[in-house]
């Protein structure tokens, strides 16, 4: 063995030079213990319906979710048409997860004014209470600092190491935990005590719009499942997902026929809502959210300097602005197209003429 490539670092056992026997003991690192989260043992693993009139009589709360998207829209409507049927509106409570400026302007008012003209009297805004892209520079800061202390315990120079990504992914959504699912479950705790004395666990319906044809993950997704994560021995939570099986002409034609107002980002090209700027929108959306907010994209591309990586994998949103300036230059500032024109590509202007002459006849407003 050669002595003179002996060395001594933390966390290793020198090997002493002047014995040939000597061996260089590396110790193995101790492995990590998972924190595995105990369950109450009254949480139900399944569901005990899927039938949906059979959920919400079961249910001491039905909470719907609205991003005041047109999927929340459609749900919200479906949702309540069944409960007033039941004659069990009181149970209905509306959350929106306010993201602050990530979201299109005049999206939580929008939420409101669905859940409202749908006859739902209790509307609650959660919030995480932390701006998006102060978050994601507070992401990259700790990824950062632990890389470097791996590359320092490894020998290595600190200086490359590679840091995971700050920014959200289809395969690392914290967002969606962070922004929505923990901010709401505080509403689920204020629920669950309102209803204390009832002296049993307070049985929660979450409905979410998520829809099978949206993505391959979401198709995997059952209908009714209970959310054992956010279920204790205070409160099952049971999540539904009401139109998972709905195509884009069934959410529409539910629409035209709830007579509720949708966001007019739809009728400018958008096909998803609530972050202007989502890792999971289609290019044409991205570029339509830096026409229509520049001085949001260009936050963005700040943050994306500061830390260093681009806002979505092979599409940075300096990409994103330069073309929306593009299109700019080549066309000029794009007039609003006309009202109704997104729910007319699905479902046909005589359709959507009856639903913009009817909101204008009972809530004097124009789709």
């Amino acid at each position: 063995m050669r002595t003179d490539a002996l060395f001594s670092l933390r966390g290793l056992e020198a090997a002493d030079p002047a014995d040939p026997a000597a061996v260089l003991v590396v110790p193995k690192p101790k492995p990590k213990r998972k924190r595995r989260r105990a369950v109450h043992p009254s949480v139900p693993f399944t569901p005990s319906t899927t039938v949906p009139d059979e959920l919400i009589r079961d249910a001491d709360w039905v909470v719907v979710s609205s991003s005041g998207g047109k999927d929340s829209q459609a749900m919200l409507s479906y949702v309540v048409r069944r409960a007033k049927a039941l004659g069990m509106l009181d149970k209905v409570v509306v959350v929106h997860a306010d993201l602050g400026r990530a979201e299109w302007k005049g999206t939580r008012e929008l939420a409101e004014l669905q859940a409202r003209l749908c006859g739902v009297r209790r509307f609650e805004v959660v919030t995480s209470g932390v701006d998006f892209l102060d978050r994601v520079e507070t992401r990259h800061a700790k990824l950062k600092a632990k890389a470097e202390k791996d590359a320092l315990e490894r020998g290595e120079d600190p200086a490359q190491a590679k840091v995971a990504p700050a920014w959200p992914s289809s395969s690392a959504r914290w967002c969606t935990s962070g922004e929505k699912r923990g901010p709401i479950r505080t509403l689920y705790t204020r629920l669950t005590n309102e209803l204390a004395h009832l002296g049993r666990p307070v049985r929660i319906l979450a409905c979410i719009g998520q829809r099978a044809a949206e993505s391959t993950q979401r198709a995997k997704l059952a209908e009714v499942e209970i959310d054992r994560g956010a279920s204790n021995g205070r409160r099952h939570i049971t999540t539904w997902r009401p139109i998972h099986t709905w195509n884009d002409r069934r959410v529409w034609r539910e629409i035209a026929r709830s007579r509720i107002p949708y966001h007019p980002a739809y009728d400018w090209g958008n096909r998803r809502l609530s972050c202007v700027f989502c890792v999971l929108g289609c290019n044409s959306d991205l570029v339509n959210g830096a026409r229509r907010v520049p001085e949001l994209a260009a936050a963005f591309a700040r943050t994306e300097a500061k830390i260093g990586a681009d806002f979505k994998k092979g599409l940075s949103m300096r990409e994103i602005v330069r073309r929306a300036e593009a299109l700019e230059a080549a066309e000029g500032p794009a007039a609003r197209p006309p009202a109704g024109t997104a729910m007319a590509a699905h479902v046909g202007r005589a359709m959507t003429s009856k639903y913009r002459a009817r909101q204008v006849a009972l809530y004097g407003l124009v789709a």
